[in-house]
C-alpha cells in the first residue's frame, strides 16, 4: 500500500515537473525569438511555483471528480458542484500565486486577475475531465473483466454439464450388463463390479477437470475396456496404435470412452462375430489427432444424422474448448466400418497447464 501510493506521488511530481518545464521552455523561447530579453532562471522559477501549485490542487480536483462525477442522474448537480468549485480554485490559485511571487520572487506587482483567471478555470476543468476519463475507462475495463470472467464461468459450468451427461449414460450401460450377468455368471458380474468401483473412483478424483495428458485418458479408457472384455469375451478384439510423443498432449477428460461405447454398442454387440476396435493418437502439423474406429455395420441412411448422448456431447465439448481449431469427423470407413476422427491443437501437458485446466476451460 505505502510503495503503491509512494509510486502515485512520485508520478504527480513527475507529471507537475514536466509540465513546469514544457512551459518554460515555450515562455523562454517566446521572450527570445520576439526580441524580449529572456532570463532563463527566473522563466523556471515562474513556471515552477505556478505548475507546482497546481500540483497542491489536483488532489482536491480530483476528489471533487471522483466524488460528484459527471453523470446520468445527477447533471444539475456536479455541474453546479463543478462550476462553484472551478471559480473558487481560480480565484484561490491567482492569490496564492502572487503571494509566492511576492515572497519567493520579490516582485512587487502582482498577476492581474484578468490574465489568470480564464487560464485557472481551463486547467480546472482540464484535471477534472481527465479524472472524469479515467473514471469512466476503469469502469469499461472493469465491465469487460466481469463479463469475461462471466463468460468463463459460463462455458465452464456447460463444459461441467455436457461432461455430467456422460456419467449415468455411462452407468446405466455398466449397470444393466452387469444385471444380465448376475444370473448367467455371477463371478463375470462381481468382477465387472469391482472395475466399475474402480472406474468410478477415478472419475470422482477428476471431478471438475476438463483436461488431462492422454496417458491418463488412456488409462481410464483401458479400466473401461477391462469391463467391456469380461461382457464380451472373445468377441472384442481392442488394438491401440499409439504414437510416444503423444502421451503427454493435453486431452478433454472422457473424450475416448464415449467413442469406444459407442463403436461397441453399434458395431460389436449387435453381431454374433468377433469384432474389433481400434484407437489411434498421432500429431500431425501442431494438431492431435485422435481415431476411434470399427469394423461393425458402419451408418446406414437411417442412422446418419442422429448422434446419441456420447457423440452429441463430444461434439459440443470440442466446440466448446476449441472452437473453429477443431475439426469432428464421422463417417464410413473405405473398408467396412465406422472411424471417428478428432482433431485440435496439439499441447503438452505441463504442471503449469494442468493446474491451468483444472475446472477451467481454455
Amino acid at each position: 500500500m505505502f510503495k503503491r501510493r509512494s509510486v502515485r506521488w512520485l508520478t504527480a511530481f513527475l507529471v507537475w515537473t514536466g509540465l513546469a518545464l514544457f512551459f518554460a521552455s515555450q515562455t523562454y523561447l517566446l521572450y527570445k525569438y520576439s526580441g524580449g530579453e529572456a532570463h532563463w532562471g527566473l522563466v523556471l522559477k515562474m513556471n515552477f511555483i505556478d505548475w507546482y501549485v497546481w500540483g497542491l490542487l489536483a488532489p482536491g480536483i480530483i476528489w471533487l471528480a471522483r466524488r460528484f462525477p459527471l453523470e446520468r442522474g445527477h447533471w444539475a448537480r456536479s455541474v453546479t458542484i463543478h462550476l462553484t468549485a472551478s471559480v473558487g480554485t481560480a480565484l484561490l490559485k491567482w492569490a496564492m500565486n502572487n503571494f509566492l511571487r511576492h515572497n519567493l520572487l520579490g516582485f512587487s506587482q502582482s498577476l492581474s486577475l484578468v490574465y489568470s483567471f480564464h487560464q485557472n478555470l481551463l486547467t480546472y476543468w482540464i484535471v477534472a475531465g481527465t479524472t472524469q476519463g479515467y473514471i469512466f475507462y476503469s469502469r469499461y475495463r472493469e465491465g469487460e473483466l466481469r463479463t469475461a470472467q462471466l463468460s468463463a464461468q459460463l462455458a465452464q459450468a456447460q463444459l461441467q454439464a455436457l461432461r455430467m451427461q456422460l456419467h449415468p449414460h455411462f452407468l446405466f450401460n455398466t449397470l444393466n450388463a452387469i444385471s444380465t450377468l448376475v444370473h448367467k455368471d455371477p463371478e463375470v458380474a462381481d468382477q465387472m463390479i469391482a472395475r466399475l468401483s474402480d472406474l468410478l473412483r477415478l472419475t470422482l478424483a477428476n471431478t471438475g477437470v476438463q483436461e488431462v495428458r492422454l496417458a491418463e485418458e488412456l488409462d481410464f479408457l483401458q479400466r473401461y475396456l477391462d469391463i467391456e472384455r469380461l461382457r464380451f469375451a472373445d468377441r472384442l478384439e481392442v488394438r491401440m496404435e499409439i504414437a510416444p510423443e503423444t502421451l503427454d498432449a493435453r486431452t478433454p477428460y472422457l473424450i475416448l470412452q464415449p467413442l469406444v461405447e459407442n463403436a461397441i454398442r453399434h458395431g460389436i454387440a449387435p453381431r454374433a462375430a468377433p469384432g474389433r476396435v481400434e484407437v489411434r493418437a498421432e500429431r500431425q502439423d501442431g494438431m492431435l489427432v485422435l481415431e476411434v474406429k470399427d469394423n461393425g455395420p458402419g451408418l446406414s441412411a437411417k442412422t446418419k444424422g442422429k448422434d446419441g448422448v456420447g457423440i452429441s456431447s463430444t461434439r459440443a465439448r470440442l466446440e466448446r474448448l476449441y472452437g473453429a481449431a477443431h475439426r469432428f469427423e464421422l463417417k464410413n470407413a473405405a473398408e467396412g466400418g465406422l472411424v471417428v476422427r478428432l482433431v485440435f491443437p496439439f499441447y503438452p501437458m505441463t504442471e503449469a497447464g494442468k493446474k491451468k485446466t483444472d475446472g477451467a476451460p481454455t
